[in-house]
């Protein structure tokens, strides 16, 4: 049966080791958290895969910004995976869109190919996506296991009813990640809407980059 898990998004070394350390299910690894996270730094990566016995995703995502890459951009983003998977990780966090607001078929199915066999996560593109059922359905024919959403809203609260909704249409082909503002503060109030799935925070309660070792637990408690 399935269960609910807890992903902690990690903009450090100390984040990952402080997630593991109380009770994360899976951390995903990235760099600046104002930009909304982005590829983290090769060396980092490599320390944090040496300390943890937890799963272990990476963003890949050369910038801030929108979600449609130029091809230098897009060149980038292979490599990076490459030398990610080197490294022994165990799963990717990537999305790219086109101009219209769709999901880039041809670029993300490349990626997830290069990525294979590890588990490939849609990342908060899907946010802005012109049509949450056919951005569903190309993702869902991408390859990818999971997305991570907000729902389209600013923060998970926001979005609760566009969370079910894609939940319902994603009808167990594909795992739907609600993140984005997500707290132990608001955890339950998904939970009554949502059957068990990842759900992912920074758990981070003050003005650093770096998870609160409470609010991991507290958020651990619900699920």
């Amino acid at each position: 049966m399935k269960k609910n898990q807890l992903e902690i998004a990690c903009f450090n070394y100390e984040s990952a080791i402080i997630a593991q350390d109380n009770g994360a299910d899976r951390i995903e690894l990235c760099d600046d958290m104002r930009l909304g996270g982005t590829t983290p730094n090769l060396i980092t990566a490599e320390r944090v895969r040496e300390k943890l016995t937890i799963k272990m995703h990476v963003i890949i995502r050369p910038r801030g910004g929108d979600f449609v890459y130029t091809e230098e951009e897009f060149l980038e983003m292979k490599q990076d995976i490459k030398q990610l998977k080197a490294l022994g990780v165990d799963g990717f966090v990537f999305g790219i869109l086109n101009q219209d607001g769709s999901v880039n078929k041809e670029q993300n199915l490349e990626l997830v190919q290069l990525a294979s066999p590890l588990s490939c996560t849609f990342h908060r593109a899907f946010d802005v996506v012109n049509s949450i059922e056919q951005g569903l359905e190309e993702v869902i024919a991408c390859g990818f296991q999971t997305i991570l959403t907000s729902g389209r809203g600013k923060n998970v609260e926001e979005g609760i009813f566009d969370l079910e909704l894609i939940q319902k249409l994603a009808n167990d082909r594909i795992e739907i990640m609600p993140g984005g503002g997500l707290r132990s503060s608001n955890i339950k109030l998904l939970q009554e809407k949502l059957q068990p799935t990842f759900y992912h925070s920074s758990a981070i309660t003050d003005q650093t980059e770096t998870a609160n070792p409470e609010e991991i637990k507290e958020l651990k408690n619900f699920l």
